[in-house]
């Protein structure tokens, strides 16, 4: 006999029982999931109508499901129930969720033939061959398992990006962030590629930029757009700007949200399907440490693996470059000098924790910029060889990390794990985010009522709250300006804010309510 959950409360948050129409939604959705599952087993005849029917069936299941979700009630933020159910809070359905997840992100890592691609020519079966007639149509050439993973990831920023606008749909700003990454997502990261190479160019992510897009620099690579004529060259340069000019430019104007919450496909799929996890996220001050050292560590790993290939690209390809390898490397050493002095300047009055991190992490990168000059050869990076290191690079951080980890365990650490523990791009954009962007979230103290509701939808672990508390503003450099906090909070208390650089970090805690020393510290 089914368990009955009886509710005291007169507004009656239980969001236990599903109606008609979300039953009949959930079921579509998942009867098109279950066409996929299917086809792992099972190579139809009629591939297109059966993709059509199944990505049809989810898209609609999802967009029916969320209308009778959140339409028939009052605009506002609902998060009722998420800790009380089994899929929210790391119950069995989360464990089998992330189980499933995991599961996938290996097969198509490393396993794809189980998925049907197709070897040494062979014509693609099962699953990779249910995307067949759609890859023929977009560049005209059989589906690979990164295209039936784009498809599913594409269809999934969409469909979910639907259900997160109409939850925040008394949220401007949610809702034209939502939709930056909705259309970056399906323009630039899925359909633009696709017809580069229909027209026989280089795949291409405009958005994408190193590290995030770690094989940028990768020989093969910089060869493809060298042989592409003027737009291969374009998209070389612009990839190039894209890491040294447009976003420090950017991020110094509107901070790293303008990519990690409006343009970053990693973050539009954690912003609108890991919507539902962002309370999974630790808060410990534990996690914390842990975060500060992980990422710094994956940058400075991906940073010297960068230095590493292009110096043997460099050594290799003298004749198609306009510097050589020695310039290359004393020219790194004087920008990571540069950056050092400028954190020396800019954090002259809070030399911190996390300021001897950036100090450590610098000088770890102009020692391993000079010992790759002189103990490198055109073919090994420290004596070890660089493709295995570049795939080494590519195993650890590009798949098990940034698939596996950071999408497999969204029911079980919450939607930000990569974002939050290994993304290099946040690291960078995170640090120029904390030395010069004008960006903050500025705190009313005097109206907080400590409920708790920032601090816990903060997916990238930040104790918001505290902040609010003693009046400080939010300068942090993990922080992506998603603006949930602000969002939830019943009071006004939060503002998300681009202005002066004066007073801008505002460390000094404020005394707020009834404390002692009030007019002690207004005084000062």
């Amino acid at each position: 006999m089914e368990k009955e959950y009886v509710s005291i409360s007169l507004a009656k948050p239980d969001t236990r029982q599903l109606d008609a129409v979300q039953k009949a939604a959930l079921a579509l959705g998942l009867a098109g999931l279950t066409l996929l599952f299917i086809a792992l087993f099972y190579t139809f005849d009629q591939n297109a109508w059966v993709l059509s029917i199944s990505l049809g069936a989810i898209l609609l299941g999802t967009i029916v499901f969320a209308r009778k979700t959140y339409l028939n009630q009052p605009a506002g933020i609902k998060n009722n129930g998420v800790y009380f159910k089994s899929l929210t809070s790391r119950g069995a359905l989360g464990w089998i969720a992330g189980i499933v997840l995991t599961l996938f992100y290996v097969i198509l890592y490393w396993y794809p033939q189980y998925l049907g691609l197709g070897k040494d020519g062979a014509e693609n079966t099962g699953l990779v061959a249910l995307f067949d007639p759609l890859s023929y149509l977009l560049k005209g050439q059989p589906a690979s398992q990164w295209f039936v993973y784009g498809t599913l990831y594409t269809l999934a920023i969409l469909a979910f990006g639907y259900k997160f606008i109409l939850k925040y749909r008394h949220n401007r700003y949610q809702v034209f962030r939502t939709v930056s990454v909705m259309f970056f997502q399906l323009s630039f990261a899925f359909l633009l590629p696709e017809f580069l190479l229909r027209l026989n160019y280089p795949y291409n992510d405009f958005k994408n930029m190193w590290p995030l897009n770690y094989y940028f620099f990768d020989s093969y690579n910089i060869n493809a757009f060298l042989s592409s004529g003027n737009l291969g060259l374009f998209m070389l340069i612009f990839g190039i700007a894209m890491i040294f000019v447009i976003s420090p430019i950017l991020t110094y104007l509107y901070g790293k949200r303008w990519y990690c919450s409006w343009v970053c496909g990693c973050g539009g799929l954690a912003e609108t399907a890991g919507d539902p996890f962002r309370q999974l996220s630790s808060k410990k001050l534990s996690a914390w440490r842990f975060e500060r050292w992980c990422i710094h560590l994956v940058t400075v790993f991906a940073i010297l693996m960068t230095v590493g290939v292009v110096s043997t690209y460099l050594g290799n390809n003298p004749d198609k470059s306009i510097i050589t390898r020695a310039q290359l490397t004393w020219g790194l050493v004087a920008l990571f000098l540069i950056i050092g002095v400028a954190v020396a300047f800019f954090r002259r009055k809070h030399f911190n924790t996390q300021t001897r991190a950036i100090f450590i992490s610098v000088a770890a990168l102009m020692a391993g910029a000079v010992l790759i000059h002189y103990f490198s050869t055109p073919d090994k990076v420290l004596f070890i060889d660089s493709q295995k290191l570049r795939s080494s690079y590519g195993f650890l951080i590009g798949a098990a990390f940034s698939g596996v980890i950071g999408v497999g365990f969204y029911p079980l650490l919450g939607s930000r794990v990569w974002c939050r523990f290994g993304c290099p791009m946040a690291a960078i954009l995170g640090f120029q985010q904390r030395i010069f962007s004008r960006f903050r979230i500025t705190t009313n103290g005097g109206q907080c009522i400590s409920c708790g509701n920032c601090s816990t939808y903060c997916e990238m672990g930040i104790d918001v709250r505290a902040y609010a508390q003693s009046g400080q503003n939010i300068v942090r450099s993990s922080c992506v300006g998603c603006g949930i906090c602000s969002a939830v909070c019943p009071r006004g208390v939060l503002k998300l804010e681009n202005g002066s650089r004066n007073n801008r970090m505002k460390e000094d805690p404020a005394f707020i309510g009834n404390a002692d020393n009030l007019m002690e510290y207004i005084n000062k």
